[in-house]
């Protein structure tokens, strides 16, 4: 873990996101952006070159978009990391010549993609004879464990966040609430259980691309391991438990990292599950309430948890359009709702605070665990 971290740590990444790079469709271009604000020099899509960042995104001040690796040489970077994390995390087969000017020009290369570079056997041996590292952050690590309840028993309060859809900023939710928690003192430790977390935590497992069995044991091993030394556990979520693809992983990390909370996650204009081209435009997506009594009761048999409090994406509404949809979800569930991003995350701190200080006073009454 170390290794990989001191590693990661080190690098000043150009990042590859051409014909890709926006607000919802370059998920790991914008976190490096968001969490990695030095490190990243530059994004190459040949569409936005000349513009800033914060033109196509909205935020990330004036980090260059340059037209190609070769343009984006220039502003000095050590390693190409892959921005995007399409839909079956295949390679573009038009990127494979720019992955060979990045290696010639001696940039180590990163990347979360299903498909592993360094098993590419082209890929792999260019990358030797230049003595350039390829780091496939999806690969997940071997002998991992069926899942067998253990992460129930940590002293820390683990928290996981839950979403009404994929790609709706669990992550996102969880670093805002991480970083709000670690200004307040609290020592809180982060689990990244997906290829972008990994990058920016420096250490995880990405559990989509574990064995079914394994799912579980994937997500209990990541939560004993954030749970040392810290009163606080934050789990980042996958999936959804409703969408049509991917409830799958979603269940496994439920069920294996056996949280005492959950926050759910829900972006208001979101109709139906995402997914490329509109394709589950078919279904209707749950309500916020039925969501989350959806995950409750999916836990349920395992050990009590419940929804503490709710995460809004608003970066599609305006200022009053969010705040409304923040009052509304309020009034429909009863609990703390907030932006996490747009606005300060206080309500969803107090909420996990709270849940901690209930948990210890239950073990200081009782003595046990749930």
């Amino acid at each position: 873990m170390d290794s990989l971290r001191q590693q990661l740590d080190s690098y000043r990444y150009l990042v590859l996101a051409e014909g890709h790079f926006g607000p919802e469709t370059s998920k790991t271009a914008n976190s490096a952006i968001r969490y990695l604000p030095d490190r990243v020099l530059g994004v190459v899509d040949a569409r936005h070159a000349g513009k800033t960042v914060a033109d196509v995104l909205g935020f990330g001040g004036g980090i260059p978009v340059v037209a190609s690796v070769d343009e984006g040489l220039r502003l000095g970077p050590t390693a190409l990391l892959i921005g995007i994390a399409p839909q079956g995390g295949r390679l573009p087969h038009e990127w494979r010549p720019v992955l060979h000017t990045a290696i010639g020009a001696g940039l180590h290369l990163v990347s979360g993609l299903h498909f592993h570079l360094g098993d590419d056997g082209d890929l792999a041996s260019t990358a030797a004879a230049h003595g350039v590292r390829i780091h496939d952050l999806r690969r997940p690590p071997a002998g991992l464990p069926v899942s067998a309840g253990r992460a129930r028993a940590v002293e820390a309060l683990s928290v996981l966040t839950v979403g009404t859809d994929c790609n709706i900023g669990k992550m996102t939710a969880a670093l805002q609430m991480r970083d709000a928690l670690r200004r307040r003192g609290s020592r809180v430790g982060f689990a990244a259980t997906g290829q972008t977390g990994i990058l920016i935590e420096g250490w995880g497992i990405a559990v989509d691309a574990v064995v079914a069995d394994f799912i579980g044991g994937a997500a209990e091993t990541l939560v004993l391991q954030a749970a040392e030394g810290n009163e606080i556990v934050l789990v980042e979520g996958q999936g959804s438990i409703v969408h049509p693809g991917y409830s799958g992983v979603t269940l496994g990390l439920l069920h294996g990292s056996m949280p005492d909370a959950m926050i759910l996650c829900h972006a208001p204009g979101r109709r139906c599950p995402y997914g490329g081209g509109g394709v589950n435009s078919w279904m209707p997506l749950p309500s916020v309430p039925e969501t989350i009594r959806l995950y409750e009761s999916l836990i349920a048999p395992l050990r009590p948890s419940s929804v503490i409090a709710i995460s809004l994406n608003t970066w599609d509404l305006t200022d009053e359009e969010a705040r409304a949809a923040i009052a509304r979800t309020e009034a429909e569930t009863g609990l703390p709702v907030t932006d996490p991003v747009r606005y300060d995350p206080g309500v969803l701190v107090d909420a996990i605070l709270a849940a901690r200080d209930e948990k210890l006073e239950e073990r200081a009454v009782t003595g046990t665990r749930r």
